[in-house]
This record gives C-alpha cells, sequence and structure tokens, in this order.
C-alpha cells in the first residue's frame, strides 16, 4: 500500500521559494489548490517549463479577471439535482465535488468554491429522471472526479444505472489514474466493482485524462491495465493548454504512447474562457495547426480524435481551416435544429472561442441567433 500525501496548501510545497509561495498564496485564495506528493515528485524542478508544474502550481496570471466561472452556462443544463441533460441521449451526474489535484485550467473550479449549489450528495432524484427519460443511453459520472468517490459510494451509483434497461453505456471521467494511480492499484474492490457491472453486452469507459507524456509512468500504466483487465475500455481527452502541450513535438509524443497503452485519444478541447484561465488558453489558429502537425506524425487510432470547443449552445468542431476562413461543424447540439450544422467563419487568428467570430456565409451567428442579442466579440478573449 502507498501512503499518498495530499497537499492543500501552496506553503507546504517545499521546492518554492518563500516568495514564491507568498507570491501564489494570493491566487490560491481566489481559486483551491490541490495535489499530493506522487504527482508532485514527477516535477522536474530544475526546469521552470515542466509542463507537470505548469498544470498544477499556481500561476499569478490566473487573477486575470477575464472570463466567467461558469463559462458554458452548464447551470442552464440541470434537470434535477446533480444531473445535466444538455443532449437527447447523454446525462452527466455530478456525482463528486473533489478531485486528487486540481487543474489549474479546470473549466468548473466553482464547484471547489465555498457555497457552491451545485454541490449535491443525494442523486435519487436524477437516478428517477434518467430511468424515465429511455431516450437517455449514455450516463457521464463527472464532478470532481469519481474515483475521489469510496469505492461503496461509486458501486451504489454504477448499480443503480445498472437497473435501467435502456442504459447502454456508463462513462467516468477521470484524470486519478494520472494525479494518483495508486487509487487503482491499492484497491482491489475498485476493479471487482467495474468487473461486475461492466458486462459483455454493457461496458463501462474510463475516459481518462492525460495531458502530458510525462504523466504516463510505469505507476500510471499499471493502473490503467488493471482497468483494461476489470473489462473497462479507456479512451483520453484532455485540452491543448499553453505550456503543457501546445507544441506538435508534446502531443506526437502523447498521442503515440496513449495510444500503445490501450487508451487512444478522444477529444482534444480548446481550452473554456473560464475565470482564470488565461494564461493556458491557446488561440484556435494555433491550436488547430499545433493539432494538425502532430497528427502528420502518427498513424491509426492516435490520430481519431477530434479538435472540439464545448459551447453553450454544443459540441463545435473545429474541422479546418485556410487563410481566410474557419470551418466549423456543430458535432453535438443543444438544439436539435443545429445538429451537424456546418459554419464558416472569417479567420481571425486571435480568437479562442466561438463568441470571437463572425460569420461569412451571411448567416446569423449561431449566439446572435438562439439568444437574440448582438454579437459583440469579447474583447478580454481577442486582445494581446
Amino acid at each position: 500500500m502507498h501512503d499518498i500525501i495530499y497537499l492543500t496548501d501552496i506553503e507546504q510545497v517545499g521546492h518554492l521559494p518563500e516568495q514564491t509561495q507568498l507570491r501564489l498564496r494570493r491566487v490560491t485564495e481566489a481559486y483551491r489548490f490541490r495535489a499530493n506528493d506522487y504527482y508532485l515528485s514527477l516535477i522536474d524542478w530544475d526546469d521552470p517549463d515542466d509542463p507537470i508544474r505548469r498544470l498544477v502550481i499556481p500561476d499569478v496570471g490566473e487573477l486575470d479577471a477575464s472570463g466567467e466561472l461558469d463559462a458554458c452556462n452548464e447551470r442552464a443544463n440541470y434537470v434535477a439535482p446533480g444531473c445535466q441533460h444538455k443532449y437527447p441521449h447523454t446525462a452527466l451526474l455530478v456525482c463528486a465535488e473533489n478531485c486528487a489535484g486540481y487543474c489549474r485550467y479546470c473549466f468548473r473550479k466553482r464547484l471547489f468554491m465555498d457555497n457552491q449549489a451545485e454541490r449535491v450528495r443525494d442523486l435519487s432524484e436524477s437516478i428517477d429522471y434518467i430511468r424515465s427519460n429511455k431516450r437517455i443511453s449514455n450516463v457521464l459520472l463527472t464532478g470532481g472526479d469519481p474515483l475521489t468517490l469510496s469505492t461503496e459510494r461509486l458501486e451504489r451509483i454504477i448499480r443503480e444505472l445498472r437497473t435501467i434497461d435502456h442504459i447502454g453505456v456508463i462513462r467516468i471521467g477521470s484524470k486519478m489514474p494520472a494525479f494518483n494511480p495508486y487509487r487503482i492499484i491499492d484497491d482491489p474492490e475498485l476493479p471487482a466493482l467495474l468487473a461486475r457491472y461492466s458486462t459483455r453486452e454493457k461496458r463501462i469507459y474510463v475516459i481518462t485524462h492525460f495531458d502530458t507524456v510525462k504523466e504516463l509512468t510505469p505507476a500510471a500504466c499499471l493502473g490503467l491495465e488493471i482497468l483494461q483487465k476489470a473489462g473497462v475500455i479507456l479512451a483520453n481527452q484532455t485540452p491543448i493548454v499553453r505550456g503543457i502541450n501546445d507544441t506538435p513535438e508534446a502531443l506526437v509524443k502523447l498521442m503515440g504512447k496513449l495510444s500503445y497503452i490501450g487508451a487512444p485519444p478522444y477529444y482534444f478541447f480548446q481550452c473554456r474562457p473560464t475565470v482564470g484561465n488565461r494564461p493556458y488558453a491557446v488561440p484556435i489558429t494555433e491550436a488547430y495547426q499545433t493539432l494538425e502537425a502532430a497528427k502528420r506524425q502518427v498513424s491509426g487510432l492516435a490520430k481519431r480524435a477530434r479538435y472540439v470547443m464545448s459551447h453553450a449552445l454544443g459540441k463545435i468542431e473545429i474541422v479546418g481551416m485556410n487563410e481566410d476562413y474557419f470551418f466549423l461543424k456543430f458535432h453535438r447540439a443543444r438544439y436539435q435544429e443545429d445538429e451537424g450544422r456546418f459554419m464558416i467563419f472569417y479567420r481571425h487568428d486571435k480568437a479562442y472561442w466561438l463568441d470571437d467570430l463572425v460569420p461569412a456565409d451571411g448567416q446569423p451567428h449561431p449566439v446572435h441567433e438562439r439568444h437574440g442579442d448582438t454579437l459583440t466579440p469579447r474583447v478580454d478573449a481577442v486582445a494581446q
């Protein structure tokens, strides 16, 4: 058994000089810090550009007030306490309020703040909603990180979902295999639970969150192997984040190893315009070109991932660009009439988000069309 020690005070990180700790305390007063000794041990403290340091150690740039806490208006998706239902066939259960570590670019950092009404322990109303809505075939357990729950509590949730005939897929979104693989390695009851409910005809998926190849340690790979032997299907998703995986070389290494170990890339996300995320965001043009350059150097499963932004209106895929235009498509849509919709926008190399773009095909901007207000590009997003 490995005794993993969690740190919630930046001053507990002994590798940081006292002056740095004092400077970063202002950041952690706004957005919480959490890590553990295993994950911090992966940092090369002699390298100021170490990607894991970048991922988990605060940055004073987070105090930039641009953006919104709920940038994608997730609150509008709640149909029951703890249950979001944005797309017809998929429901989200926000079943955990903690993570094993806090990514500094997190789009749900609001969940880790005080007095958050989205925190729910009793999911019975949500389960009843899912049971009554036969269109739902997929349920995503999210949070926070569901693997921070006790195995007993996680089993209660999964067991209830498995009593619903029309639920074919249960997905668990988790960065635990990166932050603390010993949560899997040292708890034999967890893979046993997953093996019971990941059946021949209805699999459980674990959607992992590896941002950098440095996280794919021998322990992490062992944790993933244990999940696979329990009958779990793996896939990985990550945003493209400044200073972590924003070069073709970094993505090639990550995509290649993920495919080798059986957790192939699923989505690459545009970093959401959540407050505090400015230091981590990469403009659409740069992120698209970086990912395409990486895809040219890998093959097969390593390059199947889609590059998308999870907007309030849906999951929008960036499918291409040329000298003048961006080409976008609704991969998933909040409104049925948008499903599969193809869109052309003028290319804007400092744009980060859909709201920053201007339509080039004479059609109304989707934001304007759905909300009935005049679209004004967000100055905070496009200004440099």
